[in-house]
Formats: structure tokens, sequence, C-alpha cells
């Protein structure tokens, strides 16, 4: 059963002016470890790519944090939310701590997919909830 979905749409360029006025103060609050680990990675290479990825994964936070409802409210946080991929490549969402014990306690699943072109990144995520997820 579908619990809610969430779309975003980011501005690239918007990303890139957060970035170049806060520096990596703003991936460090948007991103979990891992995630600052891949965007280091990126960033290195080709500057423009780690712009990317922070917009994806902003992007996909914002999708996630509308289809379980909570908004950017507690237990909600940009880096308890944290966007990985699977085996195959696909993107995937692992939650952390307190995020995570609350959507585990609900029974919910998510997927999620993003993409980039031009100036924008957008994700959509879908929640559902399994037949076994208690009702809150």
């Amino acid at each position: 059963m579908i619990y809610g979905i969430g779309t975003d749409i980011c501005d690239i360029r918007r990303i890139r002016a957060s970035f170049e006025r806060h520096g990596e103060r703003f991936a460090q609050k948007i991103l979990s470890e891992a995630e600052l680990a891949a965007w280091r990675r990126r960033s290195a290479r080709w500057p423009e790519r780690g712009v990317r990825f922070l917009a994806t994964r902003f992007s996909a936070k914002e999708a996630f944090s509308k289809a379980v409802g909570l908004g950017m409210r507690l237990p909600m946080h940009w880096r308890r939310c944290e966007i990985g991929n699977a085996p195959s490549g696909a993107p995937r969402i692992v939650l952390h701590g307190e995020l995570k014990t609350w959507f585990e306690a609900r029974g919910l699943m998510a997927h999620i997919t993003l993409s980039d072109e031009s100036d924008y990144a957008v994700s959509f995520c879908v929640v559902e909830r399994s037949r076994e997820g208690t009702s809150a």
C-alpha cells in the first residue's frame, strides 16, 4: 500500500551559489559521511560533478521527506537520510539513527529515482507500507 509520494526539482545553479557562499560547510550539512566521501572524490576530479552530486542528493532527500510526510522536521534530518546505491547501481535510501527507527516502526519501504540535466536535478520517491507495518 502506498504511504506517500514525493517529488522535487532543484535548480543546480542555486546549489552552486550556496556552495560558493558556504563552501564545504554546505556539503557537510546535507551529506552523510559516506556521501561526503563520494562527493569529495567526484569534486576532486571534476568540480561540476561535485555540484551535480550535491544537487541530486539535495533533491532526493527533499522528495523523500515529502513522501514520508515529515518535511524537514525531526526525526527527518539531512544527514540521517543517505542516498546510496544498490549493487546494480540503482539509487536507494539508507536511513540512520532516529529516522531509521521511526521509518522501520511504521513498516515502510522507499523507492527513489533521481536525475540531472542542464540546470536541474529532479527526484521522485514512493514510500510503501508493508502489510505487517503498524498504523501510525
